[in-house]
């Protein structure tokens, strides 16, 4: 309850804040914000694409989280969604079967992919104590330049070489019945794939042996490690969950939100994950909650400066605002620690004396 509402005051100091840097602009903060907020949710279709656009945010976000709990730091997400995408759009292009097959093959094949490229920095930081700071960033970069090579070697689009042919309607995540329910939104079935791993790594974390041995891997290593616990095993095996989410966070967003990849693009999404991890303070429920609201974000942002002059840059200032109180939450839990010490002493006093009621 105590970390929601450090969330909860983060996000409210963020607003506070963009709405200041309007009024130095000279523009109305609460017509942006209205305009920001009817960008977003006006109608069911806005409502869609906003669900559609928080989507790949569960999946980064939930990776992030579940690395922090074994006491890393997955800065990979990026290059692990670039191969997860890969991988499925490499399968989608390349074999005919009949769409369930093929569906859960891609996604298969995302999952895979990403756990793949996080093994390495997983494998670095159990044997060699190499940080996954530096490995995950230099992995990003190898991812990069493999998607910008492999794509028009092999899957060349039609008319341009900086993008894959587009991927038929079966190899897609898109549904028609989501597609009329939110009249012509880009919402997907990577969204129940994204509740899905939402409700499984909580399970994990929550309630299996393996979580516990993850969670004190994180706490203290080397107290994990005198408790009889295989470290290094959980430290590569972290990584792999957490690659392997990134990776579908990949399929999400090459097969569901677009049905290309492009060449030249590190998806922000991998880096935008950390951010959804720290607001949700790495709690898998809270990585949904926290993903739908930077979704909102980014879809309201184009409304609010199509209405006002307010410039779009400002929806990534708030992120970025909100990020930093997120990230000196301590700082808020202790002010809130405070005031519920004062207001519980402030009550202590007020109650009458045992033993002096009234006559």
């Amino acid at each position: 309850m105590r970390n929601t509402i450090v969330s909860l005051i983060a996000i409210a100091l963020g607003l506070v804040a963009g709405g200041i840097l309007m009024l130095f602009i000279g523009a109305n903060p609460f017509e942006g914000y209205a305009y920001l907020f009817q960008g977003a949710l006006k109608n069911i279709q806005r409502i869609g694409d906003t669900l559609a656009t928080a989507t790949p945010l569960i999946f980064t976000g939930l990776s992030v989280a579940f690395a922090f709990k074994t006491g890393l730091f997955n800065i990979g997400a990026a290059g692990q969604m670039l191969i997860g995408g890969l991988c499925a759009t490499a399968v989608g292009l390349t074999f005919d079967f009949s769409r369930p097959v093929l569906l859960l093959l891609m996604i298969f094949a995302g999952l895979i992919g990403g756990a793949l490229w996080a093994f390495i920095p997983g494998l670095l930081k159990a044997k060699f104590n190499v940080h996954e700071v530096v490995s995950t960033i230099m992995m990003n970069w190898v991812a990069y330049w493999t998607v910008y090579y492999t794509v028009p070697g092999y899957f060349k689009g039609e008319f341009l070489e900086t993008e894959s042919r587009k991927l038929p309607d079966a190899a897609t995540l898109k549904a028609p019945f989501l597609t009329e329910m939110f009249q012509g939104s880009y919402i997907n079935l990577g969204l129940f794939l994204g509740v899905l791993a939402v409700i499984i790594i909580w399970f994990i974390i929550e309630k299996t042996t393996l979580g516990f041995e993850l969670k004190a891997v994180g706490f203290n290593r080397f107290a994990a490690e005198y408790a009889g616990m295989k470290v290094n095993r959980n430290i590569i095996l972290s990584m792999l969950i957490a690659g392997g989410l990134a990776g579908l966070g990949g399929v999400a967003m090459y097969t569901g939100n677009a049905s290309s990849m492009q060449i030249g693009i590190l998806p922000a999404q991998g880096y935008d994950g950390i951010a959804v991890s720290l607001l949700a303070n790495n709690h898998p429920i809270g990585v949904f909650f926290a993903a739908v609201f930077f979704g909102l974000l980014y879809s309201g942002t184009g409304f609010m400066n199509a209405m006002t002059e307010i410039p779009p840059e400002l929806a990534n200032t708030i992120i970025a605002i909100i990020i930093y109180f997120a990230a000196t939450s301590i700082l808020i839990e202790r002010l809130v620690n405070k005031f519920m010490k004062n207001k519980n002493n402030k009550k202590a006093m007020d109650a009458p004396a045992p033993g002096k009621g009234e006559l």
